[in-house]
């Protein structure tokens, strides 16, 4: 017997729509705080009265010396709040894998394979570029991420009647991206590694771990452990996020029986918005304030590192995950959802160029000490991500009727249970519940059709009279 065709980007399970809505509304806020944090770095940073004063809290220097870590502000929220943003991606990544939809590897194999094809075609992009122009090879990383907080901000503004099952793919594989990005940071911009410390930092993670399968609870225990396993890591010489997203790929993210949420979960909802409403928009604050000026923008799109990171964002992230999305329809037994068109799969992908928060962070990394490409390929981030999510806003505008449609549908819950009728077609007592409504409807119609048909009787019955009366 054949194997079913499995829909790509069907309709999600109602527990997964019901995770995947809770998150999008947590990241929308985070995302429109990012955007305000953005504007002001770049305010704050380009007024000739304040430039010196951004300067001056940016590089001021805090912390333990004598643990490695006194650090600036700046630094401190990249290597710092940063790794509370990938704590949640590695939660986030963990639930899906083990209790969402993508438990199934044929589930999980779209937007995995849409991430990495989505980071590869951004890299070969800016690669082929700097090849042709004479440019350095080593941004070849920075337009691979996406920002998820933006790109959903983006989205809620302007995709409002998006499909469930597209929110998701854009949130999944924003996830996986980031988790990607942070391996190409572990491995490619790491350069000394103080073996002690890394030892330190495992024996750290080992006993998170071995803490968490005991069971054992408290804040108090976790935090400080979490904070000595950061900062062991961050003075190895491998990036201090890596940290992050280890510890969130340990929580358990299954429930128990005796379970309302799985310690993952909870964790997760109390840290989101920590992450979404602070730590994401601090980093921006201190990343974003790059000086922009009319010779500075024009100059992105001459230089060859500038120009990859824009073309790469642009167009590398666009079609890196519509290919890697159409090859797996294309070469599985997969079919797109009857609700979608492959437009809507391309208006999403065009959104995940949006890569503000980690393409800043790696370009930090990719031209640590040469401060004038740094600000350069940043000035060339913003760009790029303005103009994908200038094109995204025009074709998912295009869309959004037939989005409407899809919403509604997905959204109707004519038997008034609290469960939308889309999930309820194979339950017999659902399909009771509708007859005794309909029974209901069509006796008051009966009731009010005889009503009408008795007054119209009198009103007939009357006018005769009244003619008779005139003709006598």
């Amino acid at each position: 017997m054949p194997a079913p065709t499995r829909k790509v980007l069907g309709r999600l399970s109602l527990p997964e729509r019901t995770f995947v809505a809770d998150a999008l509304r947590t990241e929308t806020v985070g995302g429109v705080l990012l955007l305000a944090a953005a504007v002001t770095a770049l305010v704050w940073a380009n007024v000739p009265a304040l430039h010196d004063s951004y300067e001056s809290v940016s590089h001021f220097h805090f912390g333990p010396e004598a643990l490695g870590l006194h650090l600036s502000i700046e630094h401190w929220a990249a290597d710092g709040l940063l790794a509370v943003f990938f704590f949640v991606a590695g939660i986030e990544l963990k639930r899906e894998l083990v209790a969402g939809d993508l438990k199934d590897p044929r589930a999980a194999a779209l937007p995995v394979a849409a991430a990495l094809c989505g980071m590869a075609v951004p890299a070969l992009v800016y690669t082929l570029t700097n090849l042709t122009g004479g440019g350095s090879l080593s941004g070849w990383a920075v337009p691979t991420a996406t920002d998820i907080a933006f790109a959903l901000a983006v989205l809620a503004v302007i995709g409002t009647w998006l499909p469930s099952a597209l929110r998701a793919f854009l949130l999944t594989l924003a996830v996986v991206d980031d988790l990607c990005a942070i391996l190409i940071i572990a491995v490619f911009f790491t350069a000394d590694i103080d073996l002690a410390a890394l030892g330190g930092a495992f024996l750290g993670l080992a006993v998170f771990w071995l803490l968490l399968r005991k069971g054992v609870r408290g804040w108090y225990v976790y935090v400080p452990l979490a904070l000595v396993i950061w900062a062991l890591m961050y003075n190895s010489g491998v990036h201090a996020t890596v940290a992050g997203v280890a510890m969130g790929l340990m929580l358990r993210c299954t429930r128990r029986d005796d379970e309302e949420q799985s310690p993952g979960e909870r964790i997760e909802h109390l840290v989101r918005p920590l992450s979404a409403g602070l730590a994401v928009p601090l980093f921006a604050l201190f990343s974003a304030g790059v000086s922009v000026s009319g010779g500075a923008l024009g100059d992105v799109f001459t230089r060859p590192e500038t120009l990859g990171v824009v073309l790469g964002l642009v167009l590398g992230k666009a079609l890196g995950i519509f290919g890697g999305t159409w090859l797996t329809a294309r070469f599985t037994r997969a079919s797109l959802s009857d609700d979608l068109a492959w437009a809507d799969v391309f208006a999403v992908a065009t959104l995940a160029g949006i890569g503000f928060t980690v393409s800043l962070l790696i370009g930090e990394l990719a031209f640590d000490g040469d401060a004038s490409t740094t600000d350069e390929v940043k000035a060339a981030v913003l760009v790029g991500s303005l103009i994908a999510a200038t094109l995204a806003t025009v074709l998912l505008k295009l869309r959004n009727a037939k989005y409407r449609t899809l919403y509604d549908t997905e959204e109707r819950d004519e038997d008034l249970d609290g469960i939308p009728d889309v999930y309820e077609q194979d339950d017999p007592a659902y399909h009771l519940r509708m007859a005794a409504i309909h029974e209901r409807k069509a006796a008051e119609h009966r009731r009010i059709a005889e009503l009408k048909a008795a007054e119209r009787r009198a009103e007939v019955t009357g006018g005769a009279g009244e003619d008779d009366d005139r003709r006598a």
